[in-house]
């Protein structure tokens, strides 16, 4: 009867120190899975620093080579501006004509057009120096002086304006935005009692660029969001 009750109470602390063990480990557990999932945003703006700018020029006619003489002279005029304005001819690019012959159009209304042939030309300049090509712009006026009228309006030749530097830029954005997501998480752990741990994941997400707004494409906002999952502990 001795021997049993011994072994009756060695069962029950046995027992007891199990489920004095059970219950740590469900904590540990419980702790193991806290955590915290932030984001952490950051922009700067930049000014472009390349720009793409298509001059265009329309032509009108019934005679093909004498069209031809016209643009050729157009062409040489062009260019001779930009290059007198400080651009190189490696910067100047001379898209061959778009010749639409209206005569020809089956679904036209006028069949006996005042001028048969419509000519759309096309000079790109590309470049680096986006200041002097903004001041360009606002002097081509500066053609009509010498017999060319410069189209604008039409979407498929906006001027275009990139950033290309990316990589610049890229180290003290992802510092940023990492910063700005701990003191996210910093504060998310100290109103919960808790104390930030070690990070378990993060994303760095998509840098994108965009134009700041519609009236000044030269200047671009680069934005990237990074997310990340810190475990949370007592």
């Amino acid at each position: 009867m001795k021997n049993f009750r011994i072994e009756a109470i060695i069962l029950a602390i046995g027992l007891l120190l199990l489920g004095v063990f059970i219950e740590k480990g469900f904590s540990k557990f419980a702790e193991k899975d806290r955590s915290v999932t932030v984001k952490g945003l950051a922009e700067i703006e930049v000014p472009a620093n390349k720009v793409t700018w298509p001059l265009v020029y329309k032509s009108l006619g019934n005679d093909l080579g004498r069209l031809y003489d016209d643009i050729k002279r157009s062409n040489q005029t062009i260019t001779g501006f930009l290059k007198e304005k400080g651009l190189t001819e490696q910067e100047i690019s001379v898209n061959a004509p778009e010749i639409i012959d209206l005569a020809a159009e089956r679904y036209g209304n006028n069949q006996n057009p005042a001028n048969r042939y419509n000519v759309t030309t096309v000079i790109t300049v590309t470049s680096d120096k986006v200041d002097l090509i903004r001041g360009l712009i606002s002097e081509q006026g500066e053609l009509l002086k010498r017999g060319i009228a410069i189209t604008s309006g039409e979407y498929q030749y906006k001027v275009q304006y990139e950033y290309t530097d990316l990589n610049k830029v890229k180290p003290q954005m992802i510092e940023e935005a990492t910063k700005n997501a701990r003191e996210a998480a910093e504060k998310f752990a100290k109103d919960s009692g808790s104390n930030l741990g070690k990070i378990r994941q993060a994303n760095q997400g998509q840098f994108s660029i965009t134009d700041r707004d519609p009236n000044t494409p030269y200047i671009k906002k680069i934005r990237v969001v990074t997310t990340i999952d810190y475990s949370l502990e007592n």
